[in-house]
């Protein structure tokens, strides 16, 4: 029996190693995959651009402190802040602590107009920010929010998103509007650009910082390097993680603008955060998700996974719907128990709600891969 808190839930498999988009458990048997670690094996395992930069960097540095600087580590943040119009970069662990970061920052720029009651942060309802507790306030559904871990910090609000009217309630004490370009752990739920480009027009009018959390969106997953570009926004703030090491625990939060320099020494800070080991690790992914043709394969492999289940054209299956590789399909059944018949059958997916399944597989997924592993889960619906 596992001696691991059973925090997860996690299923009855234990995984002995992976190569591309293919999984291996203790018995030999070969699975699938569609989650690649919730969406953080981006270039799928074993990739030989990402072992050979961590092999390579861990012969020479791990860890040295943020008391000093690493080559890498300023290489890294040249490189992505490049890619990404950003400015400056602040590097840590994981998603929740790249929003935690963010909503510091917002609360810090907030103070710093002048107005002392400027602290409030709006998210959207559906939305997901993390785990930790001013993430979970943060996070737009009820069901996260547990009496048991009360007393939630004060100063956020939720709206709906798509909701105009909501935009012209705003109060001017809102340091911040805080939105994911894509909503995850919410369903999949896409946001539409127009709304969201008002959203940002009226964070401007109340001079609050516009963010984007991109810890699941970013990286490539939705078929641009930024789920933010393809909807023509410019956030001030956008977090980063999941992907962006390729399984290398990192988070990052970027800014640019007005909130670049509003952090000065001793605000934030992480131990371990951008050590040189995930620096190099995340360099290398960087390097991959922006050679020629990524993005078009990342693109092409996503209309082929929504076009062949909706073609399907089962009852079971209300809507399919997503960007890129990040995909939600909401059917009749439950979708935890598709999910435990998928896993039986030698198919890993991931669910987004009680009707909604994900599927979160890594960028460098074949088509042929892609057609197996739907063979998979169209027998589970259907059988």
């Amino acid at each position: 029996m596992s001696k691991v808190a059973n925090n997860y839930g996690s299923f009855p498999v234990v995984f002995t190693k992976g190569e591309g988009a293919v999984l291996t458990d203790t018995a030999g048997k070969t699975y699938i995959d569609f989650v690649s670690g919730i969406g953080v094996n981006c270039l799928g395992h074993n990739h030989p651009a990402l072992v050979k930069a961590l092999s390579e960097q861990a012969a020479k540095q791990i860890h040295i402190s943020n008391y000093y600087l690493s080559d890498i580590g300023l290489s890294y943040a040249e490189e992505l802040l490049r890619e990404t119009g950003m400015e400056r970069a602040f590097f840590g662990n994981s998603g929740a602590e790249a929003n935690e970061c963010a909503i510091k920052l917002a609360r810090k720029y907030g103070s710093l107009t002048g107005n002392p009651d400027k602290k409030i942060i709006v998210t959207l309802e559906k939305s997901f920010h993390g785990r930790t507790i001013a993430t979970l306030r943060a996070t737009g559904q009820d069901k996260f929010h547990n009496p048991s871990f009360a007393p939630y910090p004060e100063g956020f609000m939720h709206i709906k998103a798509q909701d105009y009217e909501a935009l012209n309630a705003l109060p001017q004490t809102v340091c911040a509007v805080f939105i994911e370009a894509v909503q995850g752990e919410g369903g999949v739920n896409l946001i539409d650009a127009e709304w969201a480009q008002a959203l940002e027009k009226k964070a401007r009018e109340l001079n609050a910082l516009f963010m984007v959390d991109e810890v699941q969106t970013g990286m490539s997953r939705t078929g641009s390097l930024l789920a933010s570009t393809r909807l023509g926004l410019t956030p001030d703030v956008i977090t980063l993680a999941k992907g962006i090491a390729g399984g290398v625990p990192m988070g990052a939060c970027i800014f640019k603008g007005k909130a670049k320099d509003v952090f000065i020494a001793g605000d934030h800070q992480s131990t371990f955060g951008g050590n040189p080991l995930a620096c190099a690790a995340a360099s290398a992914v960087l390097k991959e998700l922006t050679k020629k043709d990524f993005l078009d394969h990342v693109n092409a492999m996503g209309d082929f996974l929504r076009k062949t289940v909706s073609g399907w054209k089962l009852d079971c299956v209300k809507e399919v719907r997503g960007r890129g590789l990040m995909i939600g399909i909401d059917i009749t059944q439950s979708a935890g128990d598709i999910q435990k018949k998928c896993l039986e059958m030698g198919l890993c997916v991931s669910t987004a709600g009680p009707n909604t399944i994900r599927f979160l597989p890594p960028l460098i997924i074949s088509q042929k891969e892609i057609e197996a592993g739907l063979d998979l889960f169209k027998k589970a619906l259907t059988q």
